[in-house]
């Protein structure tokens, strides 16, 4: 089995849809606000690099 096989993904299906009440999103959208969110965290809890040498 070759890597492109691994990676095929059919489009052609129905999206997965996730509803909670009046919302409703598609597993797609969530995963990628999920990954924007983590980023964001990481990105505030994460220290700046500092210099070792400060005068």
């Amino acid at each position: 089995m070759s890597v492109h096989q691994l990676l095929a993904v059919g489009l052609d299906g129905p999206a997965h849809y996730f509803t909670w009440g009046p919302i409703q999103i598609s597993l797609a959208n969530l995963v990628v606000i999920a990954i924007i969110v983590i980023l964001f965290v990481l990105a505030i809890v994460l220290p700046f690099p500092k210099s070792k040498s400060r005068p």
